[in-house]
């Protein structure tokens, strides 16, 4: 995938790009093949040859690096950093790493977009003092606040976190008959879900856990909900959609498991919108 990311910046040679892929790509194990993406993305011209392994390529790249040569297509890279999308209003906690570059010939002072929304926050809206429970006329029985948090959205200056319940409002339990109407896309109940160790579902007071490609068992996610009664079930396509920020209008065609495929592959649309809306927004001003 990456070779095919850095071919699509040679051909095209844009002034910034924008890629996203898998916290896991920070971990110290892969921190050879995290600089070798890099540096490909800063010379994207200097490709692979047929006779190299990517570890020969790699030192070639760094010699060059190095050498301070200043000929070619060159890119400068924002330092990489791992962005929670549940930071910027999405609900989900959805950890990914961002690569943005500007092409050399481009100013790139720019910086990533601070976070808009947090944990604290929610912790205080949950509490006592705050009003999630009562916007969303929960009953005092069934009020289970994540506990902790001293300081109010205005002493923060963020919003609270987005959660399940945030994310589902006005769709109807997928399990009754309202649901299976043409004004709801993609919205059917699943049956099967269970929960078990390693699997439990994403408690609906908090932002979901991340969506997965996978359907069942542990490695290909578990994409559930836990309700308010404790029991579990899968989220719905239209369910999984919203805790991706896409429109409501927006049709996943498919069946469930391969539209949760495509969804748990997705970035969420808002965190993609203000990432490269940011990006937009600095090359707008350097024209």
């Amino acid at each position: 995938m990456w070779s095919e990311a850095v071919r699509a910046v040679r051909e095209t040679q844009p002034r910034g790009f924008v890629f996203e892929n898998v916290k896991g790509l920070t971990r110290s194990s892969f921190s050879a093949y995290f600089n070798y993406i890099t540096l490909q993305l800063t010379h994207p011209e200097l490709a692979l040859t047929p006779a190299e392994t990517w570890q020969d390529h790699l030192s070639r790249l760094e010699r060059h690096h190095s050498s301070g040569s200043t000929s070619g297509l060159r890119y400068q890279l924002i330092p990489p950093r791992v962005l929670n999308a549940a930071d910027f209003g999405v609900p989900q906690k959805r950890e990914r790493v961002f690569f943005i570059g500007f092409r050399s010939d481009v100013g790139a002072d720019w910086a990533f977009p601070t976070a808009t929304h947090s944990l604290e926050a929610l912790r205080f809206d949950q509490s006592e003092r705050g009003s999630y429970f009562d916007m969303h006329r929960l009953p005092r029985r069934m009020r289970r606040s994540i506990g902790g948090g001293s300081a109010n959205r205005h002493e923060l200056g963020l919003e609270p976190w987005r959660t399940v319940r945030d994310a589902l409002v006005g769709l109807p339990d997928p399990r009754l008959a309202a649901a299976q109407t043409p004004n709801w896309l993609n919205h059917r109940f699943q049956p099967g879900a269970k929960a078990y160790p390693g699997h439990t579902g994403s408690p609906i007071d908090l932002p979901a856990k991340a969506l997965k490609a996978g359907v069942h068992g542990v490695p290909g996610g578990e994409n559930m909900v836990v309700l308010d009664d404790g029991s579990v079930r899968y989220f719905t396509v239209r369910e999984s959609a919203r805790l991706q920020t896409f429109p409501d209008s927006y049709a996943i065609e498919g069946s469930w498991s391969e539209a949760m495929r495509q969804l748990g592959n997705a970035v969420p649309v808002e965190l993609a919108r203000i990432v490269t809306g940011s990006v937009m927004s600095h090359l707008k001003t350097l024209e």
